[in-house]
């Protein structure tokens, strides 16, 4: 267990949770094979609440108001998340927004709000809705159809890609396209990786985040050899950078591509998937548990619980609990090997989650290490080309 009392005698202090993640609804109208929610090692989803009450609503929505107020931050980043967010509803929705941006703008903070959807349910009347709101949108979405419906399916084995397809069209080309944050799409080797790139190009998305399928040295990913050196999702990313990269314009923010350049440029990362920079994100789950990231649920049963809830809890002493800790403090929290890597502070160690071991926990480098450094060393051949080409034309 992490001494956290020590840590903070050393002078170490938890930075303030900035983005808040709001279960509000704990199912799913999709089965997708792949879900770290309901496939994998932690199950706490059968015993939630179906939809987040009015009441857990409202007291989230304080919780992070005073987090707010007594850290000082001028703007938060709230995301209505599930299960599928959708399934709460509308009026659920409604309230919910309004609870948050009223509780916020009290305290001075500014309060953005997204919402990140399988598209299934994402129809007129909830666009209309997220524009009134100002609610930015999500969507994921794995590709072309043979893609996409590999995994992301309905319960009877229908594809959904028809269905998303036909909501990304309403939402990105017409009068809500402001309302679109980005595509996540869940890697799949087996897809062709410019195919699956040029997919979802297709729906002029600012921004796509390719996401490593979740798994760890004890429920290896698929076509993920922990022992290997072969670097299958490198091999499948690299035609997608090397597409990107050479575009005579951009088309889009690939977020992964986007922070490993910026963290070999010296700036800090924005996101838990790679680099060192302190997670800052909170759970909130539909009955108002409060728990880390809902991604360690792939790890095993139990991983993200802090046993805190908003109706007795603070965010403040959430961020004491040593799991929290934990993700904050940089090099602190990793491996040896991790520790000896030439690449270890772009890398990071890899997300959280990938870390784990039954035997050590998480004190092991990402499951995914050949590939995160066969990918980081390409990007870094790639700027450092143009670098040398730029000087020389001087």
């Amino acid at each position: 267990m992490l001494d956290v009392d020590g840590l903070l005698a050393s002078g170490w202090r938890p930075s303030a949770f900035q983005q808040f993640i709001l279960k509000i609804h704990s199912r799913c109208d999709l089965a997708c094979a792949y879900c770290y929610m309901y496939e994998m090692a932690d199950q706490s989803w059968k015993a939630q609440p179906r939809r987040m009450s009015e009441a857990i609503a409202d007291r989230a929505a304080l919780r992070i108001a005073e987090h707010a107020l007594g850290h000082d931050l001028a703007e938060v980043e709230v995301i209505l998340h599930g299960g599928e967010p959708l399934l709460a509803g509308p009026e659920f929705i409604s309230h919910a927004v309004h609870a948050i941006r009223a509780a916020a703008a009290d305290v001075g903070t500014r309060a953005h709000l997204a919402v990140q959807t399988n598209g299934v349910r994402l129809d007129e009347a909830f666009l209309r809705l997220f524009d009134a709101l100002e609610v930015r949108v999500g969507v994921s979405l794995d590709g072309d159809e043979e893609a996409h419906d590999r995994h992301r399916r309905f319960a009877g084995g229908r594809g959904s890609h028809d269905a998303v397809s036909r909501a990304l069209r309403g939402l990105a080309f017409g009068r809500f396209h402001h309302l679109f944050s980005g595509l996540l799409c869940t890697i799949d080797v087996r897809n062709d990786p410019v195919a699956t790139y040029e997919a979802l190009l297709a729906f002029d998305p600012p921004a796509v985040d390719f996401l490593l399928p979740h798994g760890n040295w004890s429920a290896p990913p698929p076509f993920r050899d922990p022992e290997s050196a072969a670097t299958p999702y490198a091999d499948w990313l690299i035609p997608i950078f090397d597409r990107w990269y050479g575009a005579p314009a951009e088309e889009t923010e690939v977020r992964l591509f986007t922070e490993i350049m910026r963290l070999l440029t010296g700036r800090p990362s924005r996101t838990e998937t790679i680099g060192l920079s302190p997670v800052r994100m909170a759970v909130v789950e539909t009955d108002g548990s409060i728990e880390q990231s809902d991604i360690l649920k792939s790890s095993y049963h139990g991983a993200t619980a802090t046993r805190m809830h908003v109706l007795r809890n603070s965010f403040d002493e959430v961020l004491a609990h040593p799991a929290i800790a934990a993700r904050q403090i940089g090099e602190l929290a990793l491996a040896r090997t991790c520790l000896e890597c030439d690449l270890v502070r772009v890398c990071g160690g890899g997300l959280y989650a990938h870390r784990y071991n039954t035997g050590t926990g998480f004190l092991a480098p990402s499951v995914y290490c050949p590939d995160l450094y066969r990918l980081i060393t390409h990007i870094h051949a790639t700027l450092a080309r143009d670098v040398a080409l730029l000087k020389g034309s001087r």
